[in-house]
């Protein structure tokens, strides 16, 4: 049977990330979605095909796997004739870390707020260790805005618990910025637009794959650079919210596919 696949090349082309199409970065998305789990395997051969729509050539998934095996990322392994990859137990850690960021549908806003300040020196190492976590959203070079009561191991920091009295535009701005709201509104109409073409019942599970890679890798990028603050905190036309329902809603239209499936052609 020949089947129209210009539903699935548009999506392909309005889901790419026109900022990062760094090959690594998807490769990431591709196993934190798909192969997350100890003991999942992607072959070789399933990974090429998964991302040749992408424009992704066997030269570049290369490169890209040497460097994440390089960094601890990825470990591969033979099969008989065949190469597997999977998640190394730092890989798994790092992607479970920012799995919650990524997959909650409706987070949880705390009630409480903190902010802590540093003085230049020694206590500052303390403050950008915090915001390497995150609980903790940088207001500046030695202010962090963080959730819950202050912290009981900040010694070195001034700490202070904070109501939204007034939240100015330029600090609204400062963490939402421009370029991201046009991320996040960008994001918004290609995820609607599909949608409201219709979801074809005829897509095979590498394309499922495809999809799923494209659309998680570029909310991916969008979900992990914003907060999850009170609407206080947002500017004017903020359209994170309406983003993250655009995604899911595509998300549950293209069902995660069996392991199985993938790789069952090598």
């Amino acid at each position: 049977m020949i089947r129209d696949t210009s539903w699935f090349d548009t999506a392909v082309t309005r889901l790419t990330d026109p900022q990062n199409q760094r090959v690594w970065s998807i490769i990431v998305s591709l196993f934190g979605d798909l192969a997350r789990r100890k003991g999942d395997r992607i072959s070789g051969s399933a990974l090429t095909r998964i991302t040749q729509p992408m424009g992704i050539k066997p030269e570049a998934m290369r490169v890209a796997l040497h460097r994440l095996r390089k960094d601890g990322w990825i470990e591969s392994s033979r099969e008989g004739r065949s190469s597997v990859h999977y998640l190394s137990e730092f890989g798994r850690t790092q992607s479970d870390r920012v799995t919650p960021r990524i997959y909650t549908r409706a987070p949880e806003l705390p009630e409480t707020w903190h902010i802590l300040i540093a003085e230049d020196g020694g206590s500052l190492n303390t403050l950008n260790d915090l915001l390497l976590t995150d609980t903790y959203t940088g207001l500046g070079r030695t202010v962090a805005l963080g959730s819950g009561p202050v912290p009981g191991d900040c010694d070195d920091l001034a700490g202070f618990e904070v109501t939204a009295h007034a939240v100015p535009g330029w600090l609204q701005t400062r963490l939402f910025p421009e370029d991201l709201g046009a991320a996040c509104h960008s994001l918004q109409q290609d995820c609607a637009a599909l949608r409201a073409a219709g979801i074809p019942a005829f897509l095979t599970p590498v394309q499922v794959a495809t999809l799923r890679t494209l659309l998680v890798h570029r909310w991916r990028r969008v979900a992990l650079r914003h907060p999850d603050l009170p609407l206080a905190f947002q500017p004017r036309g903020w359209t994170g919210p309406a983003c993250r329902e655009q995604v899911f809603a595509l998300l549950d239209t293209l069902p995660l596919p069996r392991l199985a499936d993938l790789n069952t052609t090598d």
